[in-house]
Parts: C-alpha cells; sequence; structure tokens
C-alpha cells in the first residue's frame, strides 16, 4: 500500500516510521528546543513535507549526503527516513555542533533504523567526506553555506539549500563572491520561500 507525502508517493512503513520520528520530536522538544514551540501542532506541514519535497530534486545514485547544522534533523533525516525505502544505499551525514541535538538524531537513527552518522563539529572542522548532495535549512546567509559546502562537495555534486522570502537577495549578495550554476525551485509548503539548487560552485 502506497500513500502521498507532497508531490512523493510513500509506504505505509514509510509513515509509520515519521509518525515515530514526530513522537520522539515531541518528547524532546521541551527539554532541548529542537524547533519552535508553536510550530509543534503543525509539525507535520511545517517541517516534514517541509524536509520531504527536496528529496525529488536530488535525481538518483546519490551515495553520500551531506546535511549542514541539522538540529532537529530538517531536512536531512526526514530524507534519510525516505530512502530507507527509495534508496537505502545512500549514506546520510549530519553534522550538528550541539551535543544534545546530535544525541536527539542518534536516537532517532538508531529507533528508525536509518543509514546515518552524526557528527558532533562545527561545519568548518569536517572535511573528510565528499557528497554527492548537501543540503541545508534556515542555517546560515546563502553566502555562506557555500562556503561551508565548496570543500565537501564532489565535482558534480548538487547543494540543496532551502530558503524564505529573503532568497533573491541573498542570491544577488552571493554572486559578489561566488561563481555557480542554480536553479529556483518553488516551495510547496511555503508561500514566497525556494529550495536553491546549485552546482559548481567557483570562489572568485
Amino acid at each position: 500500500m502506497t500513500m502521498t507525502l507532497g508531490d512523493l508517493s510513500v509506504s505505509r512503513e514509510t509513515i509509520q516510521d515519521l509518525s515515530a520520528y514526530r513522537d520522539l520530536l515531541e518528547k524532546w522538544n521541551p527539554k532541548i528546543n529542537l524547533v519552535a514551540k508553536s510550530t509543534l501542532k503543525e509539525a507535520w506541514h511545517r517541517h516534514f513535507l517541509d524536509s520531504a519535497q527536496i528529496y525529488s530534486l536530488a535525481g538518483q545514485n546519490v551515495q553520500t549526503w551531506v546535511d549542514l547544522g541539522s538540529g532537529g534533523g530538517f531536512p536531512g533525516l526526514v530524507v534519510a527516513t525516505l530512502a530507507k525505502e527509495k534508496s537505502p544505499r545512500t549514506k546520510f551525514h549530519l553534522i550538528e555542533s550541539d551535543q544534545r541535538k546530535s544525541a536527539f538524531l542518534r536516537t532517532v537513527i538508531r529507533e528508525l533504523h536509518l543509514n546515518a552518522t552524526v557528527y558532533s563539529k562545527r561545519i568548518e572542522d569536517v572535511s573528510d567526506l565528499k557528497a554527492d548532495v548537501i543540503s541545508a535549512r534556515a542555517l546560515a546567509s546563502l553566502t555562506d553555506l557555500i562556503g561551508f559546502s565548496q570543500h565537501l562537495l564532489t565535482k558534480d555534486g548538487t547543494a540543496l539549500f532551502m530558503k524564505g522570502e529573503s532568497w533573491g537577495k541573498e542570491l544577488e549578495i552571493a554572486k559578489e563572491t561566488w561563481r555557480f550554476e542554480h536553479k529556483t525551485h518553488k516551495s510547496l509548503t511555503e508561500e514566497n520561500a525556494v529550495i536553491l539548487e546549485l552546482k559548481d560552485l567557483i570562489h572568485d
């Protein structure tokens, strides 16, 4: 049996995994503030569907996926949950410097049996990964995200950055110091928000 998650068809088992993830989020959030308390009641739409939409933008045959500043696991751990069914060989690397948030991420990974590893480090201190895809949500300016990503991406790798309504201004500022190819994908869950797809990052 399949069910719909945004624009994806997923199995009942995947929905059950995501529901278990949401239960863990609600249990842990009062202690370590993984997401804003005001968004918990609409977590399915605000966080899970929002994160899931980037999965289909990554293409096929992704071997290594790196998620920057993972926090509560959005989008990286949601995508890892989808990949458990759809691309189980994809390995996820979640970079999160906060030790308590890292403990939460490891709990979800263990409970859901996901193909993922957590790095409790600053992004700048991780250098031994070569990603086919890098993702980030609500983490830093686009210019900073590109700077974090350049040394972690493979030559043909793709960066997928989720951005709010100021994305156009951020894009213009980033072009002052970086050259890159980009596509803009309108968010399915938030008006005026986008996912920026970047390739070929070169510092001017």
